[in-house]
């Protein structure tokens, strides 16, 4: 029996070393995850957690500041292996795309896992959205996940980097992107300026 299609919107928020100071090994290590779980255009389950990093445990001071993420959280988050295992949770039974704004996330992902002595958790198809929306749009350069919401009129949900908030926003603009998409595929006269105010654009194309 063929397996239902599954998107999981996935957000990782990384440490960072302070600025212009030199860590002998640092690799950016996974601190917040947010999943949004999407089956035939329906939110089936989001996850939400802070996550505890091993190789260096100690926030720097720009991390916190940058993130507004605390010591204690990062402290008292899940084991890595316990994302991991959530994943794996998340995406058993169905067949899964893997959906991010940038191609980072995943590659952190991999490399922590490599780090920990880790498979990687997932069997999936990846997309980056950021690249997507890119070529859509016919863009010389990739923008940030907010700015690309807002430019479709949106305010995108929550808070910037916070995790679930990311991919819950990284959601909100793969469904406009696909509904164009879909709308732009039904005629060959319909342009992209009859989809979408170029007000809004103004400023990307000055």
């Amino acid at each position: 029996m063929e397996k239902q299609q599954q998107y999981l919107f996935i957000d990782f928020e990384f440490t960072m070393p302070e600025k212009n100071a030199k860590y002998k090994g640092f690799q950016p290590e996974i601190i917040e995850v947010g999943i949004v779980a999407v089956v035939n255009d329906k939110i089936r389950e989001t996850f939400s957690a802070y996550v505890a990093p091993s190789k260096f445990p100690i926030l720097s001071e720009r991390c916190k500041s940058f993130l507004h993420i605390h010591q204690e959280q990062v402290d008292n988050g899940i084991p890595f292996h316990g994302l991991l295992d959530k994943i794996k949770e998340m995406g058993s039974g169905f067949s899964n795309t893997v959906v991010t704004w940038g191609n980072m996330d995943m590659k952190v992902l991999r490399n922590n896992c490599t780090m920990a002595g880790a498979s990687f958790p997932l069997a999936c198809s990846e997309m980056d959205l950021s690249m997507e929306y890119k070529r859509f749009f016919g863009d010389q350069n990739q923008i940030g996940l907010w700015k690309a919401v807002r430019e479709y009129g949106s305010e995108g949900t929550g808070r910037h980097h916070r995790a679930l908030d990311d991919a819950l926003t990284t959601y909100d603009i793969f469904k406009f992107v696909e509904k164009d998409k879909r709308y732009l595929g039904k005629t060959e006269t319909t342009t992209i300026g009859d989809l979408i105010d170029l007000s809004k654009f103004y400023n990307k194309f000055a």
